[in-house]
């Protein structure tokens, strides 16, 4: 299944994308919670599994397709191109940090650039939403704990990173964390550990990298994570960025408005936003 939020900002409505269709849920169970923490712990998802419904073709807004997530979660350094065009050393174990709520984003929003960070950079990431309430979850398990995949740009304010020698404001502005187009639930994504990622800058490849090349895979991340940080359905993991970031190429390129960023993840989709002052 794919599922996807659809409406204006704020009004968004949960549904399932069947090849360019949509199907509206809230027509067919009008007491649906939207898509998030209350409608996995209510099993909605093996509620909609049947559904035969072709849907509609709507021209309505594409929104993130997790509403409120209680975090964001985000690895740094999980591939090794990436942490050796830094100049680091690959971690010894996952390195985590988080973006905050207000950083979400639809996949087709515009990303406005903040007034107190320039270098603004992007970076394609494979994320993980979690399905269900979990701690010290063993790697074995890990998959019973996912609901699906989706693309997020990491998107981050270099200079506020790199002046506050942490990651916390310059990866949580406004917008930062755009989200999307769609979940799509582990069945439908083939080989989680074989998908070609890219990120395109006005139509320019930046990035091309795959997640075999991930140091850390899906579920060392959520047993690392889980130790002692209790996940909570429709929190986000995202797992990392491949090379090719803008602020360690020779010269640097940092966005500007008007650039337009494509993110793309194999049986997942495209995720487009285009830079704004």
């Amino acid at each position: 299944m794919k599922l996807v939020r659809f409406g204006d900002k704020g009004k968004e409505k949960p549904g399932l994308w069947k090849d360019g269709n949509i199907v509206d849920l809230k027509k067919i169970f009008p007491e649906m919670p939207d898509i998030g923490e209350v409608f996995f712990r209510e099993n909605w998802l093996e509620k909609i599994a049947e559904i035969n419904d072709p849907g509609q073709t709507l021209k309505d807004r594409i929104g993130c397709p997790i509403h409120a997530p209680s975090k964001i979660i985000c690895l740094g350094k999980n591939y090794a191109e990436h942490a050796k065009e830094g100049g680091f050393e690959n971690p010894e174990k996952p390195l985590i940090f988080c973006k905050t709520p207000n950083a979400l984003n639809g996949p087709f929003d515009p990303i406005i650039l903040p007034q107190s960070s320039g270098q603004i950079d992007w970076e394609v990431e494979l994320a993980i939403i979690i399905a269900k309430q979990g701690k010290r979850i063993r790697k074995t398990q890990a998959w019973d704990y996912i609901a699906g995949f989706t693309i997020m740009n990491d998107v981050s304010g270099r200079e506020a990173q790199f002046s506050d020698s942490q990651w916390f404001r310059g990866k949580s502005f406004d917008g930062f964390a755009p989200v999307g187009p769609f979940i799509v639930t582990p069945d439908e994504i083939g080989d989680v550990n074989n998908l070609r990622l890219t990120a395109k800058v006005d139509g320019e490849i930046m990035q091309d990298g795959n997640t075999r090349d991930m140091i850390f895979d899906v579920s060392t991340i959520i047993e690392d994570i889980s130790e002692d940080i209790t996940l909570i359905p429709g929190d986000i993991i995202s797992t990392g960025t491949p090379a090719g970031v803008g602020i360690f190429r020779d010269p640097p390129v940092v966005l500007k408005p008007g650039n337009v960023v494509e993110c793309y993840i194999e049986n997942i989709g495209t995720i487009i936003n285009k830079i704004v002052e």
